[in-house]
């Protein structure tokens, strides 16, 4: 009888004849596609400008404490609160320190989920005064309901009171979805689809701007500011995404391979969600190439490598870890490759860990606790090595001391790692065992506890809302760090909810086809 290994290479070999993943859906469309705002860019530009001041007015001249509120949440949702993060920060000590009403439900849920969004210490205690002798929360108006459904999902550990203000709004808000005729049905469908602090930024911006319009308490220099910046942003991540396809293309030409998975406008749409504000032009461009490398060898060692490739690429790579400093990639490389503790959490630590799911799938051999799985799949989803990516685009704000904050997998980055794997797991699994594939989280489980697969998989989904309180928690001790670097961890957090929300979209990219032309095709129309 053959050895495993060989069994496991012939397999391979069978795999790699037949095409399990569907071609690009965009070919060639980003290398020449412009939005029809593109001659109007220098005059949107001059207006953005004269709005901007304008909308900081408002900002600055915000006393009263439920203008306050809304105000701020308002800009966060349409996606300009990066302009104002100042005022926005000296608004919110002010929140924090001052007196306010703690009977009006609406208030109290923006106000807490304002203050736990920007790290601040809130009792979740404020909320029992809304609760009957019986335990039970009283009827609200509906506007209150969403604001403390969207609230309670910023709870940690051991806050009863706010899984059952989930468990409460949920069911509410449900009742309001058979109401066709209800203002709020559309709100109340996005916010059980995905609650506010989990959708992705520039998603919620572009689902947000014609809502908001709607409103009769807009502010029209507000709404013309987000609109115009929208359609601005939109101009830059069109160059951006054509120079990514370039470089794809090119990439494609010279390596001559005929396996590789074509999503770099899916990889650049994933990225987008994690650094879309102005500034991080960089690393939106490198994690669009490093994570379409690492696809390419997560694929090799998934299913097309035969058991002697795999190990041979990763011999190459511990070998020839210095020649990545030689690449002629991406002009912002230097920074990154040329710093070796990043080039071995990047590349070699990832295929170590790749090496280590190949033996096991060569040996058939399922992992007999949940925690033995994790050490190693936690870092093969390759999460925390794209966020130390995102991180060396962003310029002086991260410094030395951060970087080695990073290398030491800090307890904050290692729940992230295990929400994205879970999150992973709960849409592929089923998938990727019709193939030869190691053994997922979800049977780890299986064969820890002795339960079914339906019944992993709902545990599974609890130990990803455990990860969101775990990564809320940790997050409170990150005093020291820049505040960028736990945002952008949440950021990752939300794309990877968006990918994996049902199914995994990254293979099955048609679920990202209407998302993708609303941030990048469409226009706002003005």
């Amino acid at each position: 009888m053959a050895p495993p290994s060989a069994r496991h290479s012939s397999k391979a070999e069978e795999l790699r004849k037949a095409t399990t993943f569907h071609p690009s859906l965009w070919g060639d469309f980003f290398l020449t596609y412009q939005p029809p705002t593109a001659p109007q860019q220098a005059y949107m530009k001059e207006r953005a400008e004269v709005l901007r001041e304008d909308v900081r007015k408002l900002v600055k001249g915000s006393t009263e404490l439920p203008e306050t509120l809304n105000l701020i949440i308002t800009l966060q949702r349409l996606g300009v609160d990066y302009y104002y993060e100042d005022e926005i920060d000296k608004l919110l000590h002010d929140v924090y320190n001052s007196d306010y009403n703690d009977k009006d439900l609406n208030l109290v849920s923006l106000r807490f989920y304002l203050l736990r969004k920007n790290n601040y210490d809130v009792s979740s205690d404020v909320f029992l005064n809304f609760r009957t002798k019986e335990g039970e929360f009283a009827d609200a108006d509906t506007r209150s309901l969403l604001s403390l459904y969207n609230g309670a999902y910023l709870r940690r550990h051991g806050e009863k009171v706010l899984d059952d203000a989930i468990s409460f709004t949920r069911h509410r808000l449900h009742g309001i979805l058979e109401d066709s005729e209800s203002p709020f049905a559309k709100e109340a469908s996005s916010s059980l689809r995905t609650p506010l602090f989990r959708r992705v930024g520039i998603l919620e911006a572009r689902n947000y701007i014609p809502i908001y319009e709607k409103e009769a308490a807009r502010n029209e220099a507000i709404l013309e500011f987000a609109k115009l910046n929208f359609n601005i942003q939109q101009l830059v991540f069109c160059e951006e995404l054509k120079h990514c396809t370039v470089w794809w293309k090119e990439f494609l030409a010279k390596s001559k391979m005929t396996f590789v998975r074509d999503r770099i406008v899916e990889v650049y749409f994933w990225m987008n969600g994690a650094c879309y504000d102005p500034p991080y032009s960089h690393s939106r461009i490198i994690l669009t190439k490093i994570t379409s490398l690492v696809t390419i060898i997560d694929d090799m060692f998934d299913t097309y490598g035969t058991t002697e490739e795999c190990m041979k690429f990763a011999e190459a790579i511990n070998r020839t870890e210095r020649s990545w400093n030689r690449s002629n990639d991406v002009r912002y490389r230097l920074r990154y490759l040329s710093a070796p503790p990043l080039r071995a959490l990047s590349m070699k630590r990832l295929v170590q860990q790749y090496s280590k799911e190949v033996e096991w799938r060569d040996e058939d051999y399922v992992p007999e606790t949940m925690s033995e799985h994790l050490q190693v799949s936690m870092e093969s989803i390759g999460s925390v090595a794209l966020a130390c990516a995102a991180y060396v685009g962003m310029g002086d704000v991260i410094t030395k001391e951060t970087l080695e904050w990073v290398m030491s997998y800090p307890q904050f980055l290692t729940s992230f790692g295990i929400f994205v794997r879970l999150s992973n797991d709960l849409v592929s699994t089923k998938r990727e065992q019709t193939a030869d594939h190691s053994a997922s989280s979800i049977h780890c489980y299986m064969k820890e506890h002795g339960t079914t697969m339906n019944d992993a998989c709902e545990k599974i989904r609890e130990l990803t809302e455990d990860s969101w309180k775990d990564m809320l928690e940790q997050c409170l001790a990150l005093t020291e760090l820049p505040k960028i670097v736990p945002r952008t961890v949440f950021e990752f957090s939300r794309t990877t909810d968006n990918m994996y929300k049902n199914c995994d979209a990254f293979t099955s990219s048609q679920e990202l086809k209407e998302m993708i032309e609303l941030l990048f095709v469409e226009p706002i129309p003005e």
